[in-house]
């Protein structure tokens, strides 16, 4: 009896707390719906900033084309196709202006949501991106053909060969050329360094030019499709809420009329000038606030409209909507599940060209009309029955980029031209020197090669903390098993801070360089610190994957508390289930870090959020609510009803810039499926 008691006063009081939620749910949502228009507002400006962008550029006449106008791109690639007899110092002059035209397309793609690119302009960007790699490309061949020419004038002196090496922040050339072929003289190192080829004999005795062009960023790897959006929604949604505008504007306009239309009941005929004043004041007043109100309709519908479709956007960054490709050719790279790092090394051997001859004072040169010519190695046909013999397959020496971080040893693999793909196969013998930083192996026949390294390598992460170290200043610490990785989040920028690595300090030449969240993404990608999941990596990663709206919800509503609170990872997360998420917050309102502060354990499920009993070391997972607690709709709520005035107060003050800075890095990282 007295068990049963218990269990009806405890019943109760569960559906006292229930109605006492249900009765402010409305004022809560309602509130947190309006809190939340800061991420349109952060839209609108990063609309009026890539506008603003454009018109600088327009106005700077510094003669570089705008890359978002086709016609622009079509004239600059044709008048530079048409330039000749470039020296490969120009060409690498040139190229600065080209990589910074395809960055700037590519940050357009990825920047500008896709709910305002329509798929004629992605055609056309993607299009402007693949003719400047190529025409780069074919640049850097024919600056190549003009230093072979001139091999004999450039001969060295003891060896009777010639050796070139330019060195460019986004290029390093190496090139040989065998003038002397000396069957003995199979080892090539350039300028004193480690890098090079050790050669057979057939290539040491024949007239060719080896040529290592290592480009620090990678043209080969084909673009990845651009995912839009839930078009289907966020079109209906728009649809809708034009047809309210047009419903207002038709009210406006038919108050309007009926304001200034002239009355029919005989007032109009009286004819003292006063009582016309008046009513002209008085249409005019009221014409004013129609207009006014107008105005306001229109705006409370356009936030209405961006703030559907931003938070489509966002929901779209979580949703695996992707299903994983079952075929691959044998030896295929999967790009999902590995990425390229450091540049590409386009190794090549060529046929070398008629030399320059000096004749009565002239320099005297014949001129291919085919051009560079490639020397085939192995020949595609041949009788020899002992081949690996004969052509057996070539060591190369490589330097790793300096700017990229490997957590293992890297792999190599080459290119295949025919089939457009990666592949690992034609390669062997691959040792790595971590310290001094050169990988060496024997390849088959050459071409484009790269390292890759696994996309997942530092997923899942041990632990997250999101620490707030000013008002629209955060820290982020992801801890993974090889590295720790901390984030400065301010205003609309985001700096890497600092990366450990075996709770050793590791330099990056990221850090200390403020970015906007998504160009920093893409860069702290490119040097190897990739802890941004896609909408394939679950198919790669073992996680607790959450439902993405309540996962979303999460991430919204802590960028709005971030100034004043600190959130970090716990370990029932992973043991609740995917409809709910499990975290902990306390009051952070000072820069240094208060290990020793309790941490309050917080539920959240989408539409609810409790307070839980139990802590982080208590023996099993339990949903028990904390005593003298209440539910709420919102993990805002939840957390507002234990925090302090100054702790609002500084919530309230936080910058519509940085909340969503700080959303945009919790929803790329994931901090909640992938720890």
């Amino acid at each position: 009896m007295e068990r049963l008691e218990i269990q009806r006063i405890e019943k109760e009081k569960w559906h006292h707390l229930e109605e006492k939620d249900l009765e402010r749910r409305k004022e809560e949502l309602e509130e947190i719906f309006l809190l939340e228009r800061c991420f349109s507002e952060a839209e609108k400006l990063k609309r009026e900033t890539r506008l603003l962008s454009q018109w600088k550029h327009y106005i700077q006449c510094d003669g570089s084309p705008d890359p978002s106008i086709s016609q622009d791109m079509n004239t600059f690639i044709s008048l530079w196709k048409e330039e000749t007899n470039e020296t490969f110092e120009e060409v690498i002059v040139k190229s600065k202006l080209v990589l910074s035209l395809i960055e700037k397309l590519k940050l357009t793609l990825f920047e500008t949501p896709q709910y305002d690119l329509q798929d004629k302009a992605i055609i056309q960007y993607q299009g402007s991106i693949l003719q400047l790699q190529e025409l780069l490309y074919l640049k850097f061949n024919t600056a190549t053909e003009l230093i072979l020419r001139q091999a004999s004038t450039l001969a060295d002196l003891d060896s009777g060969n010639m050796e070139k090496v330019i060195q460019d922040e986004n290029v390093t050339l190496y090139v040989w050329a065998n003038l002397k072929k000396n069957p003995r003289y199979k080892s090539i190192r350039f300028s004193e360094t480690d890098i090079g080829f050790e050669i057979p004999r057939i290539l040491a005795t024949s007239d060719i030019a080896l040529r290592l062009l290592h480009t620090h960023y990678d043209h080969v790897t084909p673009l990845k499709p651009i995912l839009a959006p839930p078009k289907e929604q966020i079109s209906t949604i728009t649809e809708l809420v034009q047809a309210e505008v047009k419903n207002v504007e038709e009210t406006i306009s038919k108050e309007k009329q009926e304001e200034t239309k002239p009355q029919e009941d005989g007032s109009n005929l009286i004819p003292e000038e006063e009582v016309k004043a008046e009513e002209q004041d008085d249409t005019e007043v009221k014409m004013s606030s129609v207009e006014e109100e107008s105005e306001t309709a229109k705006c409370e519908l356009e936030m209405k409209v961006l703030s559907e479709t931003v938070s489509a956007a966002q929901l779209l960054l979580l949703e695996n909507a992707v299903e994983k490709p079952d075929y691959f050719e044998e030896n295929e790279v999967d790009l999902c599940q590995f990425t390229t790092l450091g540049g590409v090394y386009h190794l090549d051997i060529f046929e070398l060209p008629p030399q320059c001859k000096p004749v009565k004072g002239w320099m005297i040169v014949e001129i291919l009309k085919e051009g560079l010519q490639k020397y085939t190695y192995p020949p595609e046909t041949t009788e020899d029955l002992e081949t690996e013999n004969v052509f057996p397959p070539i060591d190369v020496t490589l330097k790793v980029h300096k700017n990229v971080i490997f957590f293992e040893d890297p792999m190599v693999v080459r290119w295949d031209a025919e089939g457009k793909y990666w592949r690992t196969d034609g390669i062997s013998n691959v040792s790595y020197k971590s310290e001094e930083r050169l990988i060496t192996f024997s390849l088959d026949t050459f071409g484009p090669v790269t390292l890759i390294q696994d996309t997942h390598i530092n997923m899942p992460y041990q632990s997250w903390e999101l620490r707030p170290l000013d008002v629209n200043k955060v820290l982020l610490t992801v801890t993974t098993v090889f590295t720790e990785i901390k984030i400065q989040i301010k205003e609309n920028l985001c700096m890497l801070a600092s990366v450990k690595l075996k709770n050793k300090e590791q330099f990056s030449i990221l850090e200390g360089k403020w970015m906007t969240p998504i160009p920093f993404i893409i860069a702290l990608k490119e040097a190897g610190l990739n802890i941004f999941p896609t909408v394939t990596s679950h198919f790669y990663v073992v996680i607790n994957n959450k439902v993405p709206s309540v996962e979303m919800s999460a991430y919204r509503q802590m960028a709005l508390l971030s100034s004043a609170f600190a959130f970090s990872w716990s370990r029932w997360n992973t043991l609740c289930n995917s409809t709910k998420v499990v975290l902990k917050v306390r009051e952070h309102l000072t820069e240094e870090p208060a290990e020793n502060l309790n941490w309050a354990l917080l539920m959240f499920s989408g539409d609810r959020a409790q307070k839980l009993k139990m802590d982080e070391e208590s023996e099993m997972f339990s949903e028990t609510l904390k005593e003298e607690t209440e539910f709420h709709s919102t993990l805002y709520h939840m957390v507002k009803d234990f925090a302090s005035k100054e702790a609002m107060e500084k919530v309230r003050s936080s910058n519509c810039q940085f909340i969503d800075s700080v959303c945009h890095m919790l929803l790329s990282i994931r901090v909640l499926s992938y720890s």
